[in-house]
């Protein structure tokens, strides 16, 4: 909600406002997870991808916010959690 609250305040300044909600990535923040081999199965074996992210994957929606090719989106959160929330 901040995201779109941000969007609704900050638009008719010419700020977009949008978020980015990363599922787990390998990651020092998420290493107690990541680093259990059994909780690392079971939770692999959930995600319609089938693994947890890499920081790399990450990239693709930064650059697309960051770029011109988002210039008409604000309010908005991309997901980037391997299908998590399926």
């Amino acid at each position: 909600m901040l995201t779109r609250a941000l969007a609704q305040e900050l638009g008719k300044h010419g700020v977009r406002a949008n978020a980015i909600a990363p599922g787990m990535i390998r990651t020092e923040f998420a290493k107690a997870s990541w680093s259990n081999p059994a909780f690392l199965k079971q939770y692999e074996a959930s995600l319609p991808l089938g693994r947890i992210g890499e920081p790399a994957d990450l990239v693709g929606a930064a650059l697309f916010l960051a770029s011109d090719a988002s210039a008409y989106v604000t309010g908005h959160t991309i997901f980037v959690e391997g299908g998590a929330l399926t």
